[in-house]
């Protein structure tokens, strides 16, 4: 049974139902496959699932272009079908975030649709952001904007109004100057609480709100014209209000690098929790490790909020495969086609990873896939790609398929257990050792492992939210201690080092000399107060 602080030191699993288990055998994962494999997350450990978008989309860019909020996309069910999951998982004392794309919806929503039938200047377009081009003719677009894909931001209708889209075509942004739009999103915030949501995960929740001029972008200008923008608070005061009357959670994607801005969004009366994307970008280096650890806590105290912690997700590089390189930070402007990686060096600091970040004071996330260890697929066939990222750069950009390819459950071969003969994303042949049933019994899987670190997570009274004392150690070397004698220690020098004086070792990532902590990895321990 969740509590009315849960969230505070929640442990979340990501559930990107497309590729977590399909249960109508079509290749494609569903709601039916997620409600199956309910039993498989609470064994887990985790306290809430976070699921990305599964509204009707025509999947221009993985369902986060979205033709309707108060449905269920027919490839994953129906909403009879998200209620009943959403009430299985309360029964088994585990919440349910559903995704909310504010920024825009896809150029199939009857908004839109309606915007393109009316004509300039109609109050219908007045929902979007609808000009005139510049130049003799209008033929040019009505400003530079750089796009958060490649490609441009504003495309042409036929009759000569450009609509501007951050992301891609077939995702028109929101005015939200307009009264219409915010009542809106307000009442489809009621709309699943009421159907027993337990907390809103807010998308690109920075760029909601334009300078209304529509200037030229001009790099480092202040205030940005699009990113960050003071009417932003207003509008999740509005949300806070309705989360509130519901005893909900809002959860926003933030990428900052202004530590004291991105604080403001979690003001006692705005978000309750925001994306901490400073250490899932952090490079494998302890010095650099620690001052993201410190500066996130640092950001967070003078508004109360705990802090959230993520090694992946749906849009970054596997951690097993991304901790295998010469450079272990993320970017999403180095994202390159033939980058090596050691996945044997990922997999031991994947797991020296996971015991560091659920020790960390706060709440974290997990998404599906880490718990198994799975490395990113970066040999998909290029006719079998279908993350825009990928086409909107001219295949420069690798894109995100590859950390999306469906679970693997059970067997020795493709489909693995997942569903379906054919999954929509290939799986790679050689994932036989790394299935859910492979691991299930296995002591030294990385499953164990998450399994292990969860159920000593609840059960240890310092762990979750809470504060954190560094303590000594050597160069290369992380250790803390948490309440109730807790301590962690992460060695990510090039020699083993001395454990700090312990009562018992709770739990270790790896292998531990006599008493030494090898390179690349973590330990937890009851230490010696």
């Amino acid at each position: 049974m969740l509590t009315s602080d849960w969230w505070r030191g929640a442990a979340i699993y990501q559930v990107y139902v497309r590729s977590f288990a399909d249960g109508d055998g079509d290749g494609t994962g569903d709601l039916a496959g997620v409600r199956a494999r309910l039993p498989y997350l609470a064994e887990l450990g985790v306290d809430a699932l976070w699921f990305n978008p599964w509204y009707p989309s025509p999947m221009a860019d993985g369902g986060y272009d979205v033709a309707d909020y108060r449905a269920v996309d027919p490839a994953f069910g129906t909403l009879a079908e998200a209620e009943k999951l959403i009430s299985e998982a309360r029964t088994l004392g585990i919440g349910t975030i559903v995704d909310i794309v504010p920024n825009h919806v896809s150029d199939q929503h009857p908004w839109f649709r309606a915007a393109l039938a009316a004509g300039p200047g109609s109050p219908e377009r007045e929902l979007f952001h609808f000009r005139p081009g510049r130049g003799e003719n209008g033929e040019l677009p009505p400003n530079e904007w750089p796009s958060q894909f490649a490609g441009a931001t504003w495309t042409r209708v036929e009759d000569g109004d450009w609509y501007l889209h951050l992301f891609t075509p077939e995702q028109p942004d929101l005015n939200w100057d307009h009264p219409a739009v915010r009542q809106e999103h307000e009442d489809v915030l009621r709309f699943w609480f009421e159907r027993g949501a337990a907390g809103v995960r807010i998308d690109s929740a920075a760029l909601l709100a334009k300078d209304p001029a529509l200037p030229d972008f001009v790099e480092g200008r202040d205030p940005h014209p699009y990113i960050d923008r003071d009417d932003l608070h207003g509008i999740y005061r509005s949300w806070r209000a309705v989360a509130d009357s519901y005893g909900g959670v809002l959860i926003g994607e933030i990428w900052l690098p202004d530590a004291e801005r991105f604080a403001r969004y979690l003001r006692p009366d705005e978000l309750h929790t925001a994306f901490n994307f400073a250490f899932l970008a952090c490079p494998w280096d302890a010095p650099r490790l620690r001052a993201a650890i410190d500066d996130t806590l640092a950001a967070h105290a003078p508004v109360g909020a705990p802090a959230t912690w993520v090694l992946a997700n749906h849009d970054v590089t596997r951690t097993v495969t991304r901790y295998g390189r010469a450079d272990t930070g993320f970017d999403f402007a180095t994202k390159a086609h033939g980058i090596p990686t050691d996945l044997a060096l990922g997999t031991r600091r994947a797991r020296a990873a996971a015991l560091l970040t659920l020790a960390l004071p706060g709440s974290v996330y997990l998404y599906q896939g880490e718990e198994l260890g799975l490395p990113e697929v970066e040999d998909i066939p290029a006719d079998r790609l279908q993350d825009p990222m990928y086409f909107r750069s001219g295949g420069t950009d690798p894109g995100r398929d590859g950390c999306r390819v469906p679970l693997p459950w059970s067997g020795t071969a493709p489909p693995y257990g997942f569903g379906g003969a054919d999954t929509w994303l290939p799986q790679p042949d050689n994932w036989a050792g790394l299935t859910a049933e492979a691991q299930a019994t296995d002591p030294d899987s990385m499953l164990d492992l998450y399994r292990t670190a969860l159920r000593v997570r609840r059960t240890e009274a310092g762990l979750g939210d809470g504060p954190l004392r560094w303590l000594e150690a050597p160069d290369g070397v992380l250790a803390f201690a948490r309440d109730g004698g807790f301590g962690c220690v992460l060695n990510t020098s090039s020699s083993p080092v001395a454990l700090p004086r312990h009562r018992q070792i709770l739990l270790a990532s790896g292998p531990l000399g006599e008493g030494l902590l090898p390179q690349d990895t973590a330990v937890w321990l009851r230490l010696v107060e």
